[in-house]
């Protein structure tokens, strides 16, 4: 089912690889603590609305910083995170998106449909990039535009995680 949340993880994904393409082209960006630590947690949280709105077929992962040994680790771990969300979202349905689920991390837990839970995600990996980007500003790098309606009028390229 093609939807506003399969652009916006589209979207996502493309920007997620235009940032992380600045940042190797700046190696003081991912040796910042604060852009590290914020790249954990985006991935996290991606992957952790992905376990909340998916099957939650096991106990969710929570990573730290330390648990990623080199930069490339974090990456893949941001690719994968990316490419299931942008799967699950393609293949959800009206009736499943509308289905209300539990964010257990609220206390008390919060229910909300899928939709709405999905949308925060994609969201607040938006918040994030704009932090991220103005550190890299602060860095001496120069931090990608990836507003979605130029996304749009470039004809929504793909993500790249790999230089082509």
């Amino acid at each position: 089912m093609s939807s506003y949340l399969d652009e916006l993880y589209r979207h996502q994904a493309w920007a997620d690889t235009e940032h992380w393409r600045a940042f190797e082209a700046h190696p003081a960006a991912l040796a910042d603590k604060a852009i590290h630590e914020r790249l954990v947690h985006i991935h996290l949280v991606q992957h952790a609305f992905l376990w909340i709105a998916g099957s939650r077929t096991s106990e969710f992962a929570f990573k730290k910083p330390e648990d990623f040994t080199n930069v490339a680790e974090l990456k893949n771990y941001a690719r994968q995170g990316n490419d299931d969300l942008s799967e699950l979202v393609r293949n959800a349905t009206a009736e499943w998106l509308e289905e209300v689920i539990e964010v257990p991390w609220f206390k008390p837990a919060l229910e909300i449909s899928r939709r709405h839970a999905l949308t925060q995600a994609a969201m607040h990996s938006h918040y994030h990039r704009g932090q991220n980007a103005t550190r890299l500003r602060e860095l001496g790098g120069v931090p990608p535009m990836t507003d979605f309606i130029l996304w749009v009028r470039n004809e929504q390229p793909a993500a790249r995680w790999d230089e082509d």
